[in-house]
């Protein structure tokens, strides 16, 4: 995943950031009990939502710890998981493994290389425990990698491979009685997430010639309401779905980030290109 599916800290209580961050450590500190410190590496807030998002949904006990990290060496920090976040852990080292591979392709990235050496191991573990989830991220990486490489232009098609993938990985078990809603609200977040990345991305793509979904729209004078608007409908969706789920448990925290956390990067990308001139009518 990509960082976006975050908390908005400005608009959460105190202890509902605590609770937060206490579930981000949790996942850090499986990534790193089952697969080592280089596992870390794949930590993301896009996968502890979706720890909340289980969480609430399938009310596991949660077991808590205090510990220290490498990132706090000085002060423990507060920390619960469970099976659930056992779960993230592994769909994280696969997402990551799979974004590194393709790194190595299109990019010859060394250091993607390395990393992705180091993770290897673990990853063919988790593509027999999960082998749905692993078929869905490597299929749809490949078929977006295809799509990139014949620029297609398409946004809902090339969305719709990171919407695919991400629908797999939220759904633990396809038996669910909620399949249904878990599958939608990931398909339309995904999406969300991968044209939300391509806007980041477009002044850097522009200037290298590089594939973008956005670049034959980018001229339009509307562009920037065109963008927000597409945006708005993913996430819509997406909220249609949480709120059919029977989550009460955190449901505060999953509402912020869904409905305005989400936008946090939004809003920075926008205040980033207005301080810089880029900003489009």
């Amino acid at each position: 995943m990509f960082g976006y599916v975050t908390a908005n800290r400005d608009e959460m209580k105190i202890r509902d950031f605590k609770r937060y961050r206490s579930y981000y450590c949790g996942l850090c500190h499986a990534l790193d009990v089952r697969y080592g410190k280089a596992a870390q590496l794949a930590l993301t807030y896009d996968m502890t939502f979706l720890v909340i998002l289980l969480n609430g949904l399938y009310e596991k006990p949660l077991r808590s710890d205090r510990r220290r990290c490498m990132v706090h060496p000085a002060e423990k920090q507060d920390m619960v998981f469970n099976e659930i976040t056992d779960y993230a852990a592994d769909m994280s080292v696969l997402l990551t493994y799979y974004k590194l591979v393709d790194d190595i392709r299109d990019e010859r990235s060394v250091k993607a290389r390395v990393l992705a050496a180091k993770l290897r191991k673990s990853a063919r573990k988790i593509e027999g425990r999960y082998p749905r989830q692993a078929e869905a991220i490597a299929k749809n990486v490949r078929l977006l990698a295809e799509a990139e490489e014949k620029r297609d232009y398409d946004l809902d098609d090339v969305a719709g491979y990171t919407g695919s993938l991400t629908a797999e990985v939220f759904l633990m078990d396809e038996k669910d009685p909620w399949a249904s809603e878990i599958r939608h609200l990931g398909f339309y977040l995904g999406k969300f997430v991968y044209l939300l990345d391509a806007f980041d991305d477009l002044p850097k793509d522009l200037k290298k010639g590089a594939y973008n979904p956005w670049i034959p729209e980018a001229g339009r004078k509307d562009f920037e309401a065109l963008v927000e608007n597409t945006l708005t409908m993913m996430i819509s969706e997406c909220a249609k779905a949480f709120e059919r789920l029977p989550i009460v448990q955190d449901i505060d925290i999953l509402r912020n980030i869904i409905y305005s956390g989400v936008w946090v990067r939004y809003g920075e990308i926008i205040r980033e290109r207005e301080e810089k001139g880029e900003r489009h009518a």
